[in-house]
C-alpha cells in the first residue's frame, strides 16, 4: 500500500464525503476545516466567517489503487469550478472551491487537470477553482463525520440545493 492524502474544498463538507467514499482505494474521508488562522476551530467559529477557514475533506487513499489525478477528476465532477463565492446553496468564503496541494507533484497535477478542464470547453464561464498549498487540517466535530450515513434525509435536502442537477447538466453528456 502507498498511503497518500488529498485535501479538497467544494462547498459543504457533508456533500463532499460520499462522492469519494465510494471508490476502491479510498481509506478514509474526513470532514474538517483548513486554510484559516485559528487553531482547531469549531464549526460555529468557521460558520461565523471570521476564522478564514474553508470546509474541506481530507482523503486518505492508496495510490496503488486510485491515483491523485483520478481523485482530481472526481473532484471536478462534484463541484462547480466556475463559482468562486461558494458552491450551490452554500455561499461564502468558507464554502469556496479549493484544491489544497501537499507538494509540487500534486500542484503540477492539479494545475494540469484544471488547464485540461478549462480547455475542454465543458463550461462557458472561466474555471475559478483555486489551487493553494495545504495548511493544517482540523477534523470537524464527530457529528459531521460520515454525515450522509448518519442523516440521509438531511443529506437529500442538502443535495436538493442544486449540486445533483448541476452534475447531471454538465457531466451526463
Amino acid at each position: 500500500m502507498k498511503k497518500e492524502s488529498a485535501i479538497f474544498a467544494g462547498g459543504c463538507f457533508w456533500c463532499m464525503v460520499h462522492p469519494f467514499d465510494q471508490y476502491p482505494g479510498i481509506i478514509k474521508v474526513t470532514s474538517g476545516y483548513t486554510g484559516g488562522h485559528v487553531v482547531n476551530p469549531t464549526y460555529e467559529q468557521v460558520c461565523s466567517g471570521t476564522t478564514g477557514h474553508t470546509e474541506a475533506v481530507q482523503i486518505e487513499f492508496d495510490a496503488e489503487v486510485i491515483s491523485y489525478p483520478e481523485l482530481l477528476q472526481i473532484y471536478w465532477q462534484v463541484t462547480d469550478p466556475t463559482d468562486a463565492m461558494g458552491q450551490f446553496q452554500d455561499r461564502g468564503d468558507n464554502y469556496r472551491p479549493v484544491i489544497f496541494v501537499a507538494n509540487d507533484e500534486q500542484r503540477q497535477q492539479a494545475e494540469a487537470s484544471r488547464a485540461a478542464l478549462a480547455a475542454s470547453g465543458r463550461f462557458k464561464e472561466p474555471i475559478v477553482t483555486k489551487i493553494e498549498s495545504a495548511q493544517p487540517f482540523y477534523p470537524a466535530e464527530e457529528y459531521h463525520q460520515d454525515f450522509y450515513r448518519k442523516d440521509p434525509l438531511r443529506m437529500q435536502l442538502e443535495e436538493a440545493g442544486g449540486r445533483e442537477k448541476f452534475i447531471k447538466e454538465h457531466w451526463s453528456k
